[in-house]
């Protein structure tokens, strides 16, 4: 207990390196922990024992009911926790660096409704305008038109929010919610076109579950999340320099351009396949990276991979709660996040805590 409290106090300044490779493997212990709770919990009565004699191969003891539960059920619901929580908390980790500003969000500014409009467009127009389209890309159609969706919105609010190399915090909120704003406008007409199943679908979506997970969703969005978490050390020392503004990074040999094309893209590719699979899921990506930069301080080399290994392990604890706390009703993951994130974000700022992306070693 002494070591967490150690880990997840206030970073102070100067070396902080030992206080990072802490947390890192804290936060690696309670994504283990994280997902033995999600494959042993829920309202079917299948527990740790079930999977831990599935696991070591006693497969036999278990009834054909308890094996398909593990296997298509709960298995591919842990592993789509997993990569949609990581991917949401180091895409705001990444957006933050980008805008530098600890206050933006894919959720927030816009960019996760630009994956919505397109993931909704998906849906309604996907057997009929698209329908070539979705032919032709099978399983990736709908996490690639979000991905396109949120690259779009993302691109938009970096031209809009950024003059001579500087974000205003408050032209980022307002374009944000002005983007948010038109495409939503744009998904209700989405709606009205809509039939029965479709819009089943499309509730299902924006309510946020991990509900009907399969390892067919897991494939699908496997290879955006891979290469956002693969870019991670490529991208942390730039985001670091970016701190100290454009010109700076830029004389001390960063590209500039080229390191902001690549986060905008990744951040694209991270939410809208989120989003395409787990719906509308909000504060992750605000509340981990804020929560970590507290206690590791604001060096990308350990908030990024912390942000992957944190969001996964709240995720996965939310859609636990989600499944059980109203069993056998589930909760909209979405709901959990919010119920959690909104609390604490706005704690951290009545309370002052709020790191500066400027409070670097």
């Amino acid at each position: 207990m002494k070591a967490l409290a150690m880990a997840f106090r206030p970073a102070s300044s100067g070396d902080r390196t030992q206080q990072g490779v802490l947390v890192l493997i804290l936060l690696a212990v309670i994504l283990f922990i994280a997902c033995l709770i999600s494959l042993g919990v829920g309202p079917t009565g299948v527990g740790l024992r079930d999977f831990w004699a599935y696991a070591t191969g006693n497969a036999a003891s278990l009834s054909t009911q308890e094996r398909v539960i593990l296997e298509a059920v709960r298995l591919p619901r842990t592993a789509l926790g997993l990569l949609v929580g990581a991917g949401l908390a180091v895409s705001g980790a990444m957006m933050q660096g980008l805008f530098r500003n600890p206050l933006a969000d894919p959720g927030i500014v816009g960019v996760t409704s630009g994956a919505g409009v397109a993931a909704v467009a998906a849906i309604v127009l996907g057997n009929t305008v698209l329908a070539p389209v979705s032919m032709l890309l099978g399983n990736q159609f709908l996490p690639l038109m979000a991905f396109f969706g949120g690259l779009f919105n993302t691109w938009m609010l970096y031209l809009i929010a950024t003059r001579d190399g500087r974000t205003s915090t408050t032209t980022l909120i307002l374009s944000g919610i002005a983007i948010g704003a038109l495409s939503a406008a744009i998904m209700g007409l989405m709606i009205v076109m809509a039939d029965d199943r479709q819009l089943r679908d499309i509730t299902f979506w924006s309510l946020g579950s991990l509900g009907g997970a399969t390892f067919g969703r897991v494939l699908s969005i496997l290879p955006f999340i891979a290469i956002v978490l693969a870019i991670m050390p490529f991208v942390a020392r730039g985001l670091d320099a970016l701190i100290l503004g454009d010109a700076a990074a830029f004389h001390m040999g960063i590209p500039v351009q080229r390191l902001k094309t690549i986060v905008i893209v990744a951040v694209a590719a991270a939410c809208g396949s989120t989003v395409a699979v787990a719906g509308s899921i909000g504060f992750v990506g605000i509340v981990v990276p804020h929560l970590l930069r507290l206690a590791m301080g604001p060096s990308h080399r350990f908030l990024l991979p912390g942000s992957a290994l944190g969001g996964g392990a709240l995720l996965l604890i939310a859609d636990s709660v989600a499944r059980t706390v109203a069993a056998p009703a589930e909760l909209p993951i979405g709901v959990i996040t919010a119920l959690f994130g909104a609390p604490v974000f706005l704690f951290l700022l009545i309370g002052k805590k709020g790191v500066s992306m400027r409070d670097m070693p």
